[in-house]
């Protein structure tokens, strides 16, 4: 039993190191298109055609996000920002720290 258990979380653990590695593809190819539309003003176009595509559409399913429609319209979005994903993601979480930190002083207050 206990090898199977062993087995199972050592399967489980790889599945999350793709998902994290086919994560980073999806962000390479955000990065990309954002510096194809600084350049030449086609960002959004070159995703969506990119997350359409069955290579595409793999990559994201494997990055455990589901290639639907909504999804593409909002990576187009996202791209016509132009916020690169690293300042996004360090904006964010750096969001999500400072909302937790004050509601943790308000739960020391009270």
């Amino acid at each position: 039993m206990r090898d199977f258990v062993d087995g199972t979380a050592f399967n489980n653990e790889q599945g999350n190191r793709a998902r994290k590695l086919f994560a980073a593809v999806v962000l390479a190819a955000l990065d990309d298109a954002i510096a194809d539309d600084k350049k030449y003003g086609n960002g959004p176009e070159q995703i969506a055609r990119w997350a359409r595509s069955r290579d595409g559409r793999e990559v994201l399913s494997c990055a455990g996000i589901d290639p639907n429609e909504r999804v593409v319209e909002g990576l187009m979005d996202f791209v016509g920002k132009g916020v690169r994903t690293s300042v996004a993601l360090s904006r964010e979480e750096s969001e999500r720290r400072a909302v937790a930190e004050a509601a943790e002083q308000e739960s020391r207050a009270a």
